[in-house]
């Protein structure tokens, strides 16, 4: 079983029940839910919007490869109302979820990079992580 660090956030709707949503379907459907930060309030990074966003990190176990949690990410994604993910920059959505860390794992195909290449410098994804793994090593070079 993979440790992974997912980084959830929502910006569109009821934010909370989005997020508590996603975190339930992650659970259910991808491995199991060890950790879930509070959520934390942030403005859009990226982008212009009147909406704020709500983010958390989580902690799950799963048995997928990075490749097929990926996949069943985007799943959960679509499964509650999230529309393709944008090509040219970032826009409002009812869910986004993200792949931070799996293991100590370095992924960098196309359609995937971990550890995530931003992560770092997003308050909204590190202060949540840093809640629930304190002393956790992030590897990134």
């Amino acid at each position: 079983m993979a440790k992974v660090y997912l980084s959830l956030g929502s910006n569109l709707g009821n934010k909370e029940q989005n997020l508590m949503n996603a975190i339930a379907t992650v659970g259910s459907e991808v491995g199991i839910v060890r950790r879930v930060s509070c959520f934390y309030s942030s403005e859009p990074m990226g982008f212009v919007s009147s909406n704020k966003f709500l983010n958390a990190v989580i902690l799950l176990v799963t048995e997928l490869s990075p490749i097929q949690l990926l996949i069943k990410i985007q799943e959960v994604e679509a499964k509650l109302g999230r529309t393709q993910k944008s090509t040219e920059g970032y826009v409002d959505r009812i869910i986004d979820i993200d792949i931070l860390l799996y293991d100590k794992e370095l992924v960098d195909l196309p359609e995937l990079k971990i550890p995530h290449p931003k992560m770092l410098e997003r308050d909204f994804v590190m202060i949540p992580l840093r809640e629930i793994a304190p002393d956790l090593d992030i590897f990134i070079e």
